[in-house]
């Protein structure tokens, strides 16, 4: 099967949106006992929700996802995630154990256990998914993928009506997304309506929130009583329609022809990525407060004007850059040799062989068949 740069791009930028939101979005605040508390800028800022439609790009995710699976022979790999995500349990597992009996707060504890597992669940129906994209294909193939996207959209009608459990919904709402990434992989661009899935998805958002008193944020907001996200609700698949449509309408300018480095890198390292991201956000808040007396600002003050806003995003760019620089010590310690390459900047992919290379469902391998190695060889 062909690799499609435009969902390279797609992947890249949802895992970007992921952590992006969720490094924005997580305030961090210290009660009257010394206890770290999560706080949302979102509840005292309301102005800024639209730009949670912006980063929620969890739809892409799994629309990348279905595409990438549609396209590629391969099951996904339970050890290829078993042993990072046992390795970042385990960790944290020792260091609060061992931080509780040296007087860590019983509110630190429970906030971090929340933000280093809660993103977790992510993973149970990305899998799910995964093994069930024979038959879902097969039915794509043979009925077109709304005859499958209509009955799930009726689930997670029904789970935001409280008729059915939310664990319906998770699947259900994923699974729109994820069949529409098979869809386009199968069946190419014509039997997704672009502008239709954007007015549509637009048109959706609108009656919601206005009409039916949905939220307008994206992720969860404390103290609204209600969240967009856990479970997903219609509001979750909305967004995702509309996003969908945007970057069909956009994807032939998605088609990188250089292969650009940091998106190669964001599409190999995405599951580490995933899988740490908060932990990352974690350690340095927990070492700027060790550093610091006084509450750090953007890291441990309260989320309440756009001054924390400018402090949180001036912490981005160290944020990003801890982060990739253990994934980086983390590949040169465990990878096997010669299966994953630097990405070659501005190296042009224009031969026929480029897009022979398979697209893996969670990391894409930038590896080359033997024949393509040898070929580049001779002609540099």
């Amino acid at each position: 099967m062909t690799r499609d740069r435009s969902i390279d791009a797609l992947r890249a930028v949802a895992i970007a949106g992921v952590v992006g939101g969720h490094w924005l979005v997580t305030g961090l605040v210290v009660d009257g006992e010394g206890a770290w508390r999560q706080a949302s800028p979102l509840t005292s800022m309301p102005g800024f929700v639209p730009v949670s439609w912006i980063l929620q790009t969890l739809g892409l995710f799994f629309f990348a996802g279905g595409f990438a699976a549609a396209r590629s022979a391969r099951r996904p790999a339970l050890r290829k995630l078993a042993v990072p995500l046992a390795v970042v349990l385990g960790g944290w597992t020792l260091v609060l154990v061992t931080a509780t009996a040296l007087g860590l707060p019983d509110g630190t504890r429970s906030t971090i256990i929340k933000l280093v597992v809660s993103p977790l669940w992510f993973l149970l129906p990305y899998l799910a998914l995964g093994f069930a994209t024979g038959p879902l294909t097969r039915a794509v193939d043979r009925a077109g993928p709304f005859s499958l996207v209509a009955p799930a959209v009726l689930v997670v009608a029904l789970s935001d009506a409280g008729l059915v459990p939310a664990w319906a919904a998770v699947v259900a709402a994923w699974s729109i997304p994820w069949i529409l990434g098979i869809a386009l992989a199968r069946r190419g661009r014509t039997v997704l309506p672009a502008a239709g899935l954007l007015i549509g998805g637009l048109t959706a958002l609108a009656v919601l929130v206005v009409a039916l008193d949905y939220p307008a944020s994206a992720v969860g907001v404390p103290g609204d009583g209600r969240s967009n996200l856990s479970p997903p609700s219609l509001f979750a698949v909305a967004l995702a329609a509309a996003q969908i449509g945007l970057f069909l309408l956009i994807r032939d300018a998605c088609r990188i022809r250089i292969e650009m480095p940091l998106v190669a890198s964001l599409n190999r390292a995405a599951l580490p990525i995933y899988l740490i991201h908060q932990s990352v956000f974690v350690a340095v808040v927990a070492a700027a407060a060790a550093i610091w007396p006084q509450p750090v600002p953007g890291l441990l003050t309260a989320p309440q004007d756009p001054q924390w806003i400018i402090a949180r995003v001036a912490w981005l760019p160290f944020l990003a850059l801890t982060l990739a620089a253990l994934i980086r010590v983390s590949w040169r310690t465990t990878r096997p040799q010669g299966r994953l390459k630097p990405a070659l900047s501005g190296k042009l992919l224009d031969g026929p062989n480029d897009e022979s290379r398979p697209t893996e469902v969670i990391a894409v391998r930038d590896s080359d068949p033997p024949s393509r190695g040898r070929a580049a060889r001779q002609r540099l």
